[in-house]
Order: structure tokens, then C-alpha cells, then sequence
């Protein structure tokens, strides 16, 4: 199993300078071309870099800031995958919500070309020595769980087992190895799906669908499996639980005991980034499944709301972690991204910037120097 480059880390994304934001509209309006936008990307780009060293933070990402949405940017250039971009919803109580993007599979699932290589390229040209760069992509687990057997096309895949799985697995397999070829050491997948899957809202919509949410987790960890097998070696392989981080707002909640057991235990993943910024995320009993060699990030600081946690507290809660699972297996970072979606969270530039300080300090303290 492979370590993280030091006790704190971010899940990735951070809030859009204003300039993007704007640079990003004059494209849409056809006022710049996509040269000159990803101009602008680099300068952004290379100013969040900055802003991470400063800080301290050894895992250094790009932000995210040549994305639209977390996962849609990079699933859409799979071969054989169409996303139809996600609407904002008003609720009759006045607040938004993203409605989920339909995500479907309309022909073989293939690595058609090299999605993150470029990215990566200049990202670890800005990143100095001493420091990770870190890539961040959707889980695969994202092309079976939105649209359950429904978003599969049944000309391509007859049947799911095995022919789906192993080529989706081939084509993660194909991009982390163009990754690993540019000198990525480090990617970190975002997954919606088993955190879903602990709410029992969303595990009735999965019953709805034809699926036993029982059995998914179990499943799901065979098809992580699958693509962990094609990782060159030598690369950290992460996985980030996501409740739902849309302009501050959240999609599930539900302890991780249902798939605690998949997630930590049959899965041959490095590390794990779990939320645990408050109440939604149940307790720390399930990280009693965690085996040795792997890594839980916990996410105490929450990125959704400006408030600046309690250091004492964090400590304490970190404490109480380590009752179920080691301390030297424990680390600290925010709950989630910044901004999972160029929108960004409800949340200054300031607090943003707070808030990874104190994840650093906390966790200096808590496990000593780097």
C-alpha cells in the first residue's frame, strides 16, 4: 500500500477566480477561443498552486479549474459515454438543487484518448519540489449507479457481468497509465455512489430501480478491484466519499455501516477521504473494518459553511476516530472540494483559505512534523 505525502490534504477543488468565471462566459458567448481560455486557466491554475505551498499542503491539484462538474468534464470523453448537462432546480421553498445529470452508456466503454495528460502536464510544471501532484477523477462506479441498468445500453451490454465492468476497468486502466507515463504518482477517484448508498432515500431509489442496495457495495468494491489491478505500480490510489457538495448543499446522509464492510475492508484501495463534518455522517464505529496499510483521511472541517471549526474540538473528534482505528492510519482534511461545480460553495476566499490553515496545523500537532 502506498502512503499519502503527509498527515493533511484536500479532496481538490477550490473556489473560481472571478477572471475564470468571466473568461469561462466569453468562451460560452464564442468571445474567446478555447487557446485563449485555457490561457487564462494556466494563469489561475498556477496562482492556486501557489496558494496551496503557502499553506504547507504536500498534495498540490489544479483546482479543478478547467471543469464544469466534477465528473461530467471527464466522463463525457470516455468512448461509448453520453452526459446530458445537469439542470438547477428551484425548490418551492426558494433553495436550488442540481438536479443528478443523466449519464448514459450508448455504445462499448472505451479509453478513446488521453483525458487528464495535459492537465497533469502543467499542473506538475508549476508544482515545486517536495510536493505531490494529485489528479482528481469520477469513480467508474458513476457510469452504473445514476441510471442502474436503464442508462446501460442492452445492444452494447447484453448482460453487465463481466463484459461492462471489465471495460470500464480497461479504459481507467488505459488513463492512469497515460498518467502514470507523464509522471502522475498520485489520483484520487470521487465517489457519490457508496455514500449514497447509506441514505435510505437513495437506497430505495436503487431498489427502484432493480437493484439490491445490500448487494451494490459488495459489488462496487469488485469493480474498483478490477481497476485497481490495471494501476501501474508505484501510484497512490485514493477514493473520495461524497455526500453531495453542491453550492454548499448536500444530496444524502446516512452512517457508513452499510457499506463500511465493501468500502474498507474488500476494497484495495491506499486511502480513503471520508466525510465527517457533522452530524449526517453518523459515528466512527464503522472504521473498525479498516485493515492495515490503508489510510482514512477524515474530513472534519467543512467546506460548506464559512464558520472556522474548533481546533480542541477537531482534536477531540480525532481522538475518538482513533478508538477504532489506529492513529498512525489516520489523517486530517476538509469534508469535501471547495467547489465541486464551477458554481462553488457558499464560502469566502478567506475561509477557504482558514480553513485548509487550520487542517494543517491540527494535524501538525496532532502527529507531529511532516
Amino acid at each position: 500500500m502506498m502512503q499519502l505525502p503527509a498527515r493533511y490534504d484536500h479532496v481538490g477543488s477550490f473556489l473560481r477566480p472571478k477572471y475564470l468565471l468571466e473568461a469561462r462566459a466569453q468562451k460560452a458567448k464564442g468571445e474567446i477561443t478555447p487557446a485563449q481560455l485555457r490561457k487564462v486557466e494556466d494563469q489561475a491554475i498556477t496562482e492556486i498552486v501557489k496558494f496551496q505551498e503557502d499553506l504547507g499542503l504536500k498534495g498540490i491539484t489544479d483546482g479543478e479549474f478547467r471543469r464544469t462538474y466534477f465528473h461530467i468534464d471527464f466522463l463525457e470523453q470516455l468512448g461509448g459515454v453520453k452526459t446530458d448537462v445537469p439542470v438547477t432546480i428551484r425548490k418551492p421553498d426558494g433553495t436550488e438543487e442540481l438536479a443528478p445529470p443523466v449519464i448514459r452508456v450508448i455504445d462499448k466503454v472505451r479509453h478513446a484518448k488521453d483525458i487528464q495528460r495535459a492537465d497533469f502536464e502543467y499542473l506538475k510544471s508549476q508544482v515545486s519540489a517536495g510536493r505531490t501532484p494529485k489528479v482528481t477523477i469520477p469513480s467508474p462506479t458513476m457510469l452504473h449507479f445514476r441510471g442502474g441498468r436503464a442508462g446501460i445500453s442492452k445492444e452494447a451490454y447484453p448482460e453487465l457481468e463481466p463484459a461492462f465492468y471489465d471495460d470500464v476497468a480497461k479504459a481507467y486502466g488505459d488513463e492512469l497509465r497515460s498518467l502514470y507515463d507523464a509522471g502522475c504518482r498520485y489520483v484520487q477517484m470521487d465517489d457519490t455512489n457508496l455514500a449514497y448508498l447509506c441514505d435510505d432515500k437513495m437506497r430505495e431509489a436503487a431498489r427502484q430501480r432493480g437493484d439490491d442496495p445490500n448487494e451494490l457495495p459488495h459489488r462496487y468494491a469488485k469493480f474498483i478491484n478490477k481497476v485497481v489491478a490495471q494501476k501501474p505500480q508505484g501510484m497512490l490510489l485514493a477514493m473520495h466519499l461524497c455526500r453531495g457538495n453542491f453550492k454548499s448543499t448536500h444530496a444524502a446522509a446516512g452512517n457508513y455501516e452499510p457499506v463500511a464492510e465493501a468500502l474498507l475492508k474488500e476494497m484495495d484501495i491506499d486511502a480513503y477521504f471520508m466525510e465527517y463534518d457533522d452530524a449526517r455522517s453518523g459515528d466512527f464505529r464503522p472504521l473498525r473494518y479498516l485493515p492495515k496499510g490503508k489510510t482514512v483521511v477524515l474530513g472534519l472541517v467543512t467546506t460548506k459553511f464559512g464558520q472556522l471549526e474548533d481546533k480542541d474540538e477537531l482534536k477531540r473528534r480525532i481522538d475518538e476516530a482513533a478508538k477504532y482505528a489506529p492513529m498512525e492510519q489516520l489523517a486530517l482534511s476538509p469534508q469535501c472540494g471547495f467547489s465541486s461545480t464551477v458554481h462553488g460553495n457558499l464560502i469566502a476566499v478567506d475561509d477557504q483559505r482558514n480553513k485548509l490553515r487550520l487542517v494543517v496545523e491540527t494535524a501538525r500537532e496532532m502527529w507531529g512534523a511532516d
